[in-house]
């Protein structure tokens, strides 16, 4: 499933990945990453995907952390772009959070397999990556958190918590990419609308 929907040729998530192997190796590791888990994944697993031998991933990735740094900024700096653009749109406090909401949660619907490896295999990054992977994800909380202000300073939200309800926005969009299943009933435009409504809801915007 990773291979086929990151190599969608209108939006493709690891263009900026070359040589085409290295791109291959990556594409790969996010779908054996997404089945069967980091650890439980060996580099043999990750070039049989791939079609090649394992000595083939060492000539572009280090090692097996490394390639999965790579995943992880790359689909987090995706994420982060995501919500900047959504964010920096015109409209009320209201508008924005529904669009940052709705887009945030549409890419890891319809990005769900590398969402998935994005956003819960932090721990099995070394101390320095993962320190670089947190300032990102810090980075789209305060987007998050800027619009949640803005809305309370105009009072058009009520929110006492600004820092918790922000974590339960993000938390509650993430959590999408763990559950989302292409064969079910909702699209990721549909749960992106649904949810979107939900956090309004949440911040108790004025209609």
């Amino acid at each position: 499933m990773a291979a086929a929907e990151e190599t969608d040729c209108e939006n493709v998530p690891w263009g900026e990945v070359t040589p085409e192997a290295a791109r291959k190796l990556l594409v790969a590791a996010v779908e054996a990453f997404a089945e069967r888990g980091y650890h439980a994944t060996t580099t043999r697993d990750i070039a049989g995907r791939a079609g090649m031998s394992p000595a083939a991933l060492y000539i572009h990735y280090k090692t097996k952390e490394e390639l999965l740094h790579r995943i992880s900024r790359i689909g987090h700096e995706r994420a982060l772009e995501v919500l900047e653009t959504a964010s920096g749109r015109g409209g009320t406090p209201g508008e924005r959070l529904a669009e940052a909401v709705s887009s945030f949660v549409r890419w890891h619907a319809g990005r769900h397999d590398t969402a998935r490896v994005v956003q819960y295999e932090l721990d099995a990054l070394s101390d320095e990556h993962r320190a670089e992977i947190v300032a990102l994800r810090r980075r789209s909380d305060a987007v998050v958190r800027g619009i949640l202000r803005e809305g309370v300073e105009s009072g058009e939200f009520d929110v006492p918590d600004v820092p918790g309800t922000t974590l339960a926005v993000l938390s509650l969009c993430i959590d999408v990419a763990r559950w989302f299943n292409v064969q079910g009933r909702r699209t990721p435009e549909e749960v992106g609308a649904l949810y979107a409504d939900l956090v309004l809801r949440m911040v108790s915007a004025r209609r």
